[in-house]
């Protein structure tokens, strides 16, 4: 079913990033094809390159091995602490990606070594003193260390930034447990304030998303024309050993520029003040760089998890955005009336249907962190 929604007068970059796709690897095999082109085409010896070949792939399962025994005399120390007292864990993890296939592709490579190679156990002796030395200056001096492209594709395939714990722990601990049971909460105040919010359409959280992460305890304090108005009852649960702990969301009246007042219940994601608050400890060793890119990640995969989540659906809004700095004070008052006018507009009959799932950078309305329904910002120099 369609739907109608407001978009920027210009193009702006996105503000948070898709997962990386695979045109790395087609690039590698793009480079494969040209160099075996090449060699056709100056018809050189193909002995010559099986020779060369041969030498340079027993030259990496050799390093392979050395790289994993330097490790493994430094993991015999945490056997207990990090292996749980398992040497074949110390094994498997020192020996990547797996001890039987490097183990194979050794004995492959040194045997078609000893074949195309008719040279004296002295002189392969030699050799193969020469590729571990080579290999063991290479470790020494960081020359084979990933780059920070690789190393940032390595922690989100396999869910190891500080971003994914953020946003679960977020999830799990809080919006979980708030989400399903908000509209309910939201009945009731009406019933004890005069439907003092009548449009069911706003009748969701709406998360602040700074990537900037710099979050004001007091909303008023970052844009006067928001302003507090009341709280919604509280939920009570008992958690985590806490007797009828309290969650409460407070409501806001939003000043438009036509002086018309908007109510909703709007918050930050207060991981996000976490990141902040973690740039600026010197022991946690985390730059403004890191911070920008965990808390991209982050907006991403808590709209990841949310999306997912059936009793989360039609109960919260995310709202992303840079800060436009000191060039418009009343930024964020917009930003946040400008999610509340798509919402209007918006058809929500579709939350009841059944559509097959859709990634996290779709055009699901209710999310708004695509390419064309992420909410736009008003800068123009990027970061």
């Amino acid at each position: 079913m369609s739907h109608e929604t407001e978009r920027p007068s210009t193009q702006t970059p996105p503000i948070i990033p898709k997962p990386r796709g695979k045109r790395a690897h087609y690039a590698t095999w793009g480079f494969i094809v040209l160099c075996v082109f090449a060699l056709y085409h100056m018809e050189q010896s193909w002995h010559h390159a099986a020779e060369f070949l041969t030498f340079y792939f027993t030259a990496l399962q050799i390093g392979a091995l050395l790289r994993g025994v330097c490790n493994f005399l430094e993991e015999i120390w945490h056997v207990q602490s990090r292996h749980r007292s398992s040497w074949w864990r110390v094994v498997n993890a020192c020996l990547s990606p797996s001890l039987r296939c490097h183990a194979l592709l050794l004995l492959v490579s040194i045997c078609a070594y000893m074949a195309l190679f008719s040279e004296t156990r002295l002189q392969l002796f030699l050799n193969l003193i020469l590729v571990c030395l080579c290999q063991l200056l290479s470790f020494a001096f960081w020359l084979q260390s990933p780059s920070a492209v690789e190393m940032s594709e390595i922690c989100e395939k396999n869910n190891r930034n500080v971003a994914h714990g953020l946003a679960w722990s977020y999830y799990v601990g809080y919006l979980k447990l708030v989400l399903p049971r908000l509209k309910d909460l939201i009945s009731e105040f009406n019933r004890a304030n005069n439907n003092l919010l009548t449009c069911k359409e706003t009748w969701k959280l709406h998360i602040l998303l700074p990537v900037s992460c710099e979050i004001y305890d007091d909303l008023q304090k970052a844009d006067s024309h928001i302003q507090y108005w009341k709280d919604l009852p509280a939920l009570q649960l008992d958690r985590a050993g806490t007797k009828w702990r309290s969650y409460k969301q407070s409501i806001y009246k939003i000043v438009g520029e036509d002086k018309k007042l908007n109510y909703c219940i709007v918050e930050y994601a207060p991981p996000l003040q976490s990141l902040y608050a973690m740039s600026q400890d010197e022991s946690a060793a985390f730059s403004r760089e890191d911070r920008l890119e965990q808390a991209q990640l982050f907006c991403r995969t808590l709209g990841e998890i949310l999306q997912r989540s059936k009793e989360c659906m039609g109960c919260y809004r995310l709202i992303v955005y840079e800060d436009s700095g000191d060039s418009d004070s009343h930024f964020l008052s917009k930003e946040i009336l400008r999610h509340i006018r798509q919402q209007h507009l918006e058809e929500y009959t579709m939350c009841e249907e059944n559509h097959e799932p859709t990634s996290f950078l779709s055009t699901e309305p209710n999310i708004m962190i695509s390419d064309s329904e992420l909410p736009g910002s008003l800068r123009s120099d990027g970061f």
